[in-house]
């Protein structure tokens, strides 16, 4: 009796191990829908296109981006969560939507491990501090007097309520001393271009996005989050080199993810395929030339990182009283 249950138990494995298998080879037969929770132009929105693109070359099956904008994400990635875990939703998200819009809901919308499955960290940048050319400073230390002389007059703009972008200045404000008016925009986009326009006196952003605007005098750029200099601005000081400290973990990161109970072999099939591609001295001299930090990491280290995330940016919001609108 007990050899039998034996053998069955031996046998429902194997056949369990052949069905994924099988799974995995089929992988994918239809079209696949990658959703990411950002307008159209932004980082999120630019990577996304690159990965549908090299996954359609790789496989041979259409793979569309579906741009869902608004609520700080929560639009896109309640609908990605919500689909059925077999591979043919994905998101495509950054920590803004995925960690931080979360936290700032009461109760939270989504657990961003747990509810879903994630499948590689594909890169990570600093934030960039740029400021329009009217403010009369040309360096972090001027930037915090002049702010410091003139509470409430200086209006810094976000990508979006709750997001990285808002933290962080919401942060280094308190940390500098600085009183300023937050406007909140509906991504990344129309958030540099309200600086641009002089709507708005300062963000933190992202390099790829801001450095061609300082480079053509649209914007000055001052200094960056992270523990270390950008290699892509090696001329541009760390918040930490101006005394504020507090920010040297502040980093954007842009990741893919699936529904939870992605089946394993697809999870696997996914996983490799992004992170080989992603790996490419063409892809690594891209991102670095962006300003960007190539990252590819297997799925468990991105659930756990994801998970250690939440709960130093939990700490944050709650230190520093940040309420969503």
């Amino acid at each position: 009796m007990i050899a039998r249950t034996a053998i069955r138990g031996l046998a429902a494995a194997l056949l369990m191990i052949l069905t994924a298998t099988v799974i995995a080879q089929d992988y994918p037969a239809k079209v696949i829908r990658l959703v990411v929770p950002f307008p159209p132009a932004g980082s999120t929105d630019i990577y996304s296109r690159i990965l549908a693109k090299e996954l359609q070359a790789a496989w041979g099956q259409n793979v569309i981006v579906d741009n869902r904008p608004g609520a700080t994400g929560l639009i896109g990635t309640d609908l990605a969560r919500r689909a059925a875990p077999d591979g043919y939703t994905l998101l495509f998200t950054s920590n803004t939507a995925h960690v931080l819009g979360p936290l700032l809901r009461d109760p939270r919308p989504f657990d961003a491990a747990a509810d879903f499955t994630p499948i590689t960290k594909v890169l990570r940048f600093p934030l960039y501090l740029v400021v329009h050319p009217s403010v009369p400073v040309r360096s972090l230390a001027e930037l915090i007097a002049f702010g410091k002389s003139r509470p409430g007059q200086l209006i810094f703009a976000s990508s979006g309520q709750g997001g990285a972008s808002h933290v962080v200045a919401e942060w280094f404000n308190e940390v500098a001393g600085i009183k300023a008016t937050h406007v909140p925009y509906k991504g990344t986009t129309p958030a540099v271009q309200a600086v641009i326009a002089g709507e708005s006196h300062y963000i933190f952003n992202n390099i790829g996005v801001s450095h061609p605007h300082v480079l053509s005098g649209r914007l000055k750029g001052l200094a960056v989050t992270g523990e270390k200099r950008s290699p892509a601005l090696p001329q541009v000081p760390t918040l930490l080199e101006s005394g504020i400290r507090g920010l040297e973990d502040a980093y954007t990161w842009l990741g893919l993810l699936a529904p939870a109970n992605l089946p394993p072999a697809i999870l696997t099939k996914l996983s490799t395929e992004v992170t080989r591609f992603m790996r490419t001295p063409e892809m690594e001299k891209r991102i670095l030339n962006d300003g960007y930090v190539p990252v590819a990491n297997a799925p468990a280290q991105f659930k756990s990182e994801i998970q250690a995330e939440v709960v130093a940016w939990a700490r944050v919001i709650r230190e520093r009283g940040i309420k969503p609108e």
